[in-house]
């Protein structure tokens, strides 16, 4: 069946739609965000959001130019989002969890006029040398600061602001890939985007109404919490709840407690550090939540079962990316199937194809391509990964999927995570969502190590539950265990019991890590 095709005006500015848009509607008085560091309206979001694009106008940015966003979750960062986008710049939020130089690296490969940072990141800010910044002119912060200050800018400007005259294929945002197979690439995305992916996901899967109240794990700086926590709730002029600190699994259940969401976002280690501290703790009340969802990494159908059965809730499974913005493979309530990640989103087309680009059939793992309308119209600057990575109407995912014969997709690795023993491919997924069924394992990571013999055998690195230390005997245990489920040839050679795994601040394992770390 053919999806609706989603209608936006040639002349069309994101903020309008997602903030004005609710005045419109009559929802000025309602809470459009609640927050550790304060509550804001509809109508308060509205002339903060006018406010600052006035005071980006009065510092001379002018349309298209970027401005460099620091900030912990909290209201000022849609603030600062919005408002520089109804004014027709261009914000760039970017990781918090990063060092100076790659501040510094960002802030020149953007060339932003401005930067906007919250009063506790600033210190990452202050580290690099002003004359090393080539084209910021101006630093605001959030809280104290001998910069400009967040609140001044705001209460001196008008709160009236007439939109960019932008139109929907133009440049809205840009967001920072990962780096880890060199600097990180800006995504430039346009102003239809956003509004494709709340159309097609949050309304069209999670039926997502006004009455719905949002948490996301996910913080706001990287795709999958700009939509969680931001321009889904605003879509439907429902509520976002932000919450600054780190995503410890008490911290989580008292935002629950506190705010009652009636969304759940969240990443599968996150998902299983909330079942470890669930068993010796009776305070963990997720009874608001209508749909918990999942992605950044492929979600273990033993997590699936096990918080089924702890909350009486199913995880929706999915998987999006950076560089389509939010998801295109989906579970949705009540169909999903535990382990896979879900079915093509209604209005995106998938295909997996063999490394000659030819489709191969349902059951057969290759490399997933999808066509989406919300996909990035080229990574800033880099003209040779934009021609590697987006071919025509279709984006290289770079991940290894199957397909079965209802639909479902079934992930494989990352492209560059598959391993070839005994002259086989096998997928590192498998093996590690057998181990983490064992009784003592909370996160397994499956990598690649060579034998004496220099030939490629697997190799297991092994969180156990509550902290517990390892031993031989267990090591053999688990290895017993591969076997009783996969053929021998699949059965880690190792195990390794690791205190934690190396993740990106999404959530996401990086697997180059360890194969780094057990050359």
């Amino acid at each position: 069946m053919t999806a609706v095709p989603i209608s936006v005006p040639e002349h069309f500015n994101a903020a309008t739609y997602f903030v004005d848009r609710n005045l419109h509607e009559q929802r000025g008085t309602k809470l459009a965000i609640e927050s550790d560091a304060g509550s804001i309206t509809y109508q308060e979001l509205y002339e903060k959001v006018n406010r600052f694009g006035n005071a980006l106008r009065g510092l001379g940015v002018r349309i298209e130019e970027r401005v460099f966003l620091l900030l912990l979750d909290c209201p000022e960062f849609a603030i600062s989002f919005f408002g520089a986008i109804k004014c027709g710049a261009v914000p760039v939020p970017v990781n918090t969890l990063l060092k100076p130089a790659d501040y510094q690296y960002m802030l020149n490969d953007s060339r932003a006029r401005v930067a906007v940072m919250s009063e506790a990141l600033y210190p990452h800010f202050s580290a690099i040398p002003r004359r090393q910044l080539q084209y910021l002119e101006h630093a605001v912060v959030v809280g104290k600061s001998d910069e400009l200050r967040f609140a001044d800018l705001i209460e001196q400007a008008s709160p009236q602001l007439e939109p960019a005259s932008t139109s929907r294929d133009d440049a809205a945002f840009w967001l920072y890939s990962s780096g880890s197979t060199g600097p990180p690439k800006a995504c430039v995305h346009l102003q239809h985007d956003m509004v494709v992916c709340a159309e097609r996901y949050a309304k069209g899967v999670l039926r997502m109404t006004s009455d719905d109240r949002c948490f996301s794990v996910a913080k706001l700086f990287f795709a999958y919490g700009l939509g969680n926590s931001l321009y889904f709730p605003l879509a439907v002029g429902g509520t976002s709840i932000l919450s600054s600190g780190p995503p410890k699994p008490e911290l989580v259940f008292e935002t629950v407690k506190r705010h009652r969401p009636t969304l759940f976002f969240s990443v599968p280690s996150n998902f299983a550090s909330l079942l470890a501290y669930a068993e010796h703790s009776q305070d963990c009340d997720l009874s608001s939540v209508r749909h918990a969802v999942s992605a950044g990494e492929a979600l273990p159908a033993a997590i699936f079962h096990r918080f089924k059965q702890r909350f009486r809730a199913e995880i929706l499974d999915a998987i999006g990316s950076t560089e389509a913005l939010h998801m295109f493979i989906a579970n949705r309530p009540g169909a999903a199937r535990p382990g896979s990640s879900g079915q093509i989103i209604e209005g995106y087309q998938a295909k997996i194809v063999d490394e000659e680009n030819n489709p191969v059939p349902d059951g057969e793992i290759g490399n997933l391509l999808i066509r989406s309308d919300a996909v990035c119209s080229h990574y800033w600057n880099r003209h040779e990964q934009t021609k590697n990575t987006i071919e025509g109407h279709w984006i290289r995912t770079g991940d290894k999927y199957y397909r079965d014969g209802e639909g479902y997709f079934w992930y494989a690795g990352r492209s560059d995570d598959m391993l070839k023993c005994s002259g086989a491919w096998v997928s590192p997924v498998e093996i590690e969502s057998v181990l983490i069924e064992h009784a003592a394992v909370q996160e397994a990571a499956v990598i690649g190590r060579q034998d004496q013999d220099s030939l490629l055998k697997p190799m297991a690195c092994i969180v156990l539950k509550n902290g517990k230390p390892g031993d031989p005997e267990l090591a053999r245990e688990l290895q017993e265990f591969v076997l009783s489920k996969l053929p021998v040839f699949k059965r880690p050679r190792w195990i390794e019991f690791v205190h934690e795994l190396p993740k990106t601040a999404t959530g996401k394992l990086q697997r180059y890590k360890l194969r780094e770390r057990f050359k």
